[in-house]
């Protein structure tokens, strides 16, 4: 299906997503399988203008294509059955495959994987918050620094059967003021990579070109100077950064 098509061809709802904070559908334009995320349905938040999450999850798209690494699905605006809103397309994870965990901390693997937070669970038993120790997901959480997203919870990974993994629900990025929530903090300190660097390069002079005038359509004049700042810091720092600020570095609840 072409792209003039996936915007003007009609959009059919099948069912939807209740777990979703926000009014989130499953549809499909032809035989092509979509999330409609209608800006109706956004619910109001006290620290995101109204009716731009939509917006926000375009933008965030724009930013993963600039980079390179085809971490957000293909995203767009368009109409539907109520109303304009964020259409993405639809991604069938791998049921057998898990980035993110929260497992017994007798049960975490001396190797692969990364350690984020300790806890107790209900029954006073301690468990782990780990990810994989991944390449892909490593881009993942670098991307999130890049939007300042405010909330990567373990459901938000989508771990493909080829080893690639997408990050969906970027409604809470792009804010002017530092909001990073992540479930990814397994890389602090870490080095960036020459990939990694040329990644944050792309996008930082990207904002100078289409991709400037792109995502000027979809934030503010202040969110995009924010992007270009923490882009800045990024390759100033050279590593992945350590959670800051007084607000918990991780999304409640965490998948």
């Amino acid at each position: 299906m072409s792209a003039t098509d996936l915007v003007t061809a009609e959009l059919t709802l099948t069912g939807r997503i209740r777990t979703a904070s926000n009014a989130t559908f499953l549809g499909s334009i032809g035989e092509v399988n979509v999330v409609y995320k209608p800006m109706a349905g956004e619910s109001p938040l006290w620290d995101f203008p109204d009716g731009t999450l939509a917006h926000r999850e375009v933008a965030a798209y724009l930013v993963s294509e600039a980079l390179g690494w085809g971490v957000v699905p293909q995203t767009w605006l368009r109409d539907g059955p109520l109303g304009d809103g964020m259409v993405q397309l639809w991604q069938e994870q791998d049921p057998d495959q898990s980035a993110v965990d929260l497992i017994a901390t007798d049960d975490v693997p001396e190797s692969g994987w990364k350690h984020v937070l300790e806890g107790q669970d209900q029954k006073g038993r301690m468990v782990t918050l780990v990810h994989e120790d991944s390449s892909a997901l490593r881009r993942m959480a670098l991307f999130d620094v890049v939007v300042n997203n405010a909330d990567r919870k373990g459901d938000h990974v989508l771990a493909m059967s080829d080893g690639h993994r997408h990050g969906v629900d970027h409604g809470l990025t792009f804010h002017r003021d530092h909001k990073l929530r992540t479930v990814l903090w397994g890389w602090v300190g870490d080095p960036l990579t020459d990939e990694e660097r040329e990644g944050v390069d792309r996008v930082s002079s990207g904002l100078d070109g289409d991709l400037g005038q792109d995502l000027a359509e979809l934030l503010s004049a202040e969110e995009i100077a924010a992007l270009a700042g923490r882009c800045t810091r990024l390759r100033s720092a050279g590593v992945f950064p350590a959670p800051a600020g007084e607000m918990s570095p991780v999304p409640w609840p965490l998948f």
